[in-house]
């Protein structure tokens, strides 16, 4: 007696990782036309184009753009991991050690607006949209990517609890609004201009530079962390 199962397990195994492959190159293509154009120029069109399928077939692999974006929000997400990761095991005091990774997100962010672009444009989505447009599979993704990123932020944060240089009641708190807060503050930066009152009713700009918000960043997180 006979059977063709490994025949057809072998087939499905070349087909899942045909698939792979194809979902790989889509994402290869959006990061390199984010990277070149930005987000908002983006158009699926053009990511069809770029590995030269047509955008049925990104259709077939991804649920609609939102969870395509996403996807590609993680690629950055997991340099960004890294590079945090890196600065946190570098030693130091706990103040250092935070004022390390708070660089480390800024300098990032700076080098990849694209990243700061796509981060903003979920954060705009609402949880239960995000739930309806993007597969169960991909949020898991994008929130492990996120948390990855948090965990570093969050892991200062407890540490310096312990050791007395922080007063943080809700270091997880702390860490997420700290990354929110920082892609505001990064936008700013790109601007590079300041709104303010030269008179009352009249209003003119300044500049801010990045290193002036990077220094922001540090200074505001440090002075959260601390408790002042």
């Amino acid at each position: 007696m006979t059977t063709r199962a490994p025949e057809t397990d072998g087939r499905r195994s070349a087909a899942a990782a045909r698939r792979r492959a194809r979902e790989a190159e889509i994402l290869a293509a959006t990061r390199a036309l984010f990277d070149e154009r930005g987000v908002r120029d983006a158009q699926i069109e053009d990511i069809a184009r770029a590995v030269g399928i047509n955008r049925a077939i990104v259709y077939r692999h991804f649920s609609g753009k939102e969870e395509l974006f996403a996807l590609t929000l993680v690629g950055y997400l997991e340099e960004l991991r890294r590079d945090l990761e890196a600065a946190s095991v570098a030693g130091g005091t706990a103040e250092e050690r935070l004022a390390r990774i708070v660089t480390a997100f800024v300098d990032y962010s700076l080098a990849h607006p694209a990243f700061v672009d796509c981060a903003q444009t979920l954060m705009r989505r609402s949880g239960p949209e995000l739930l309806d447009e993007i597969s169960e599979s991909a949020l898991f993704r994008l929130g492990r990517g996120i948390s990855g990123c948090l965990a570093q932020l969050s892991g200062a944060l407890e540490d310096g609890v312990r050791s007395g240089d922080f007063r943080v009641q809700d270091p997880t708190l702390l860490a997420n609004t700290l990354y929110a807060s920082g892609l505001g503050a990064l936008q700013l930066a790109r601007v590079g201009i300041l709104v303010m009152e030269a008179a009352p009713g009249v209003p003119t700009v300044g500049t801010i530079s990045h290193e002036q918000v990077r220094d922001h960043l540090v200074v505001s997180a440090l002075a959260l962390a601390r408790g002042r």
